[in-house]
């Protein structure tokens, strides 16, 4: 059994559901660092200008402000839970549809949301000051203000090789690449606008609209002003969007005094999606996660059957999955609590893998199938009758997580001390972040070694009782 960290499917539309109502919550995708408040000078007439374009209040309680980390934004008088503290038409945000008619025709349906979204930035860009939205676009991060794994060298991404983040990066780089070419033919029809946009350019805007927009039942779109705001994890706010009103809006989900920065939730993601979309970490993600593979071997005799077996009973597998076409598999593992009787403890899906591959007999797999159909369909949801066979696959899991335990733990040590004397400041950022990656992940899998260490002690001991 191979257990190595991956990830498959297209993580940007996986991330992003549709919630079918008229007053709905969507996701924000962006980042600014927790500032101390100070007024950021250069923006005192952005949300002026922003009010005048849509003609009408965007925000009365709130004020840009800017600490060595970026911008956010700050209540600029008393807050209360309830408040509605911005509010942007969907006239002044930038979307699919802001796309020049004729371009929008040749690009067709084969190119999606964002790289549309991302063609409007380079389109305005290229307007320069000519543009109505050269107070926006001249304002968003450039390449080198960017943390996304996606422009980490060769020599930084093996820092987190580890990680199912290095292939995930390694995959997001080619789709970017692919839409390029999908979209150079049509770019080709405005020579002037385009002719020198390269795939580096585009994919600095992509990582724009993945990092920064927001996602409704209208598309992807950027919000001015909105997308300031700053994460935090535990809040209740949220970006609203009202397809009915056509405005998006967010609510305070409680008190804030004059010269606090406001926070909002971006989602409950892990630290691997929040560095590969927003381009930051934190250094204790409650919401970290770890993407393995598992396999059975193709030397196994019953490799077919097993195969076959776990196709006939399906169970809950990751949703990039389409079923078991072939001898590899995918989990998740999120932290499991052991001895405390709460949270979740290893996913069923992959101790069902486990059992599986532990037999060594047709009869065995016989036997593993007859339990499934006693119970609910699921392949050996229960402990198996077979307590030696229940405890000899749960052992070899053990072995195998812990094994890569011991691989994240050399991978953490490699990046050497937290302050390295030397380093720029860049390098010493990204080291940071994959030390916070890894460590998340680590921390992800000793608890699942744990809870497994505790599983086989305690039927060893019923056994023995």
């Amino acid at each position: 059994m191979l257990l190595v960290a991956r990830q498959f499917g297209n993580r940007w539309w996986r991330r992003r559901p549709h919630i079918g109502l008229s007053h709905t919550a969507i996701i924000k995708l962006n980042f600014h660092s927790l500032p101390q408040t100070k007024v950021e000078e250069e923006l005192d007439d952005f949300l002026p200008w922003l009010q005048r374009k849509s003609g009408t209040e965007i925000s009365s309680a709130l004020f840009i402000g800017k600490s060595t980390h970026g911008r956010s934004l700050f209540a600029s008088k008393s807050i209360r839970a309830g408040d509605c503290i911005l509010r942007v038409p969907y006239s002044v945000q930038l979307a699919p549809d802001n796309l020049l008619p004729e371009l929008k025709s040749l690009l067709g349906d084969q190119v999606g949301d964002v790289a549309k979204v991302a063609i409007v930035i380079l389109f305005e860009q290229k307007m320069g000051q000519d543009s109505e939205w050269a107070p926006y676009i001249s304002r968003l991060p450039r390449p080198e203000q960017m943390h996304s794994t996606i422009f980490w060298s060769e020599d930084e991404l093996e820092m987190i090789c580890q990680s199912s983040l290095y292939q995930e990066t390694i995959d997001l780089r080619s789709l970017v690449e692919k839409e390029f070419l999908a979209i150079r033919t049509a770019f080709e029809h405005f020579p002037e606008m385009f002719e020198s946009i390269t795939c580096k350019d585009f994919m600095h805007a992509y990582a724009l609209v993945t990092s920064r927009a927001w996602g409704s039942r209208k598309g992807y779109s950027l919000i001015p002003f909105a997308d300031f705001l700053n994460h935090d994890g535990t809040s209740e706010s949220v970006v609203l969007s009202d397809d009915d009103k056509h405005f998006s809006e967010v609510i305070a989900d409680r008190n804030y005094a004059p010269g606090e920065q406001v926070l909002i939730r971006y989602g409950n993601f892990s630290n691997a999606t929040l560095l590969l979309d927003f381009g930051f970490t934190l250094p204790y993600n409650i919401h970290d996660q770890v993407q393995i593979q598992g396999n059975i071997p193709h030397h196994d005799i019953l490799c077919e059957l097993k195969l076959e077996l776990l196709k006939r009973h399906h169970r809950p597998i990751n949703n990039a999955m389409t079923g078991f076409n072939s001898s590899m598999d995918c989990f998740t593992i999120k932290e499991v609590r052991s001895g405390s009787g709460k949270g979740k403890g290893i996913p069923q899906s992959l101790r069902a893998f486990a059992r599986v591959l532990c037999c060594t007999s047709r009869e065995e797999l016989n036997d593993l199938a007859k339990e499934a159909a006693q119970h609910d369909g699921r392949l050996a949801r229960r402990t198996l009758t077979n307590r030696s066979r229940e405890i000899e696959a749960h052992q070899m899991l053990k072995e195998k997580l812990t094994q890569l335990a011991e691989d994240y733990d050399a991978s953490i040590k490699s990046l050497g001390p937290e302050s390295s004397p030397g380093a720029c400041k860049r390098l010493s950022l990204r080291r940071q972040m994959a030390r916070d990656l890894l460590n998340g992940e680590l921390r992800i899998l000793k608890s699942a070694c744990a809870w497994l260490k505790d599983y086989c002690a305690t039927l060893t001991a019923a056994d023995r009782h």
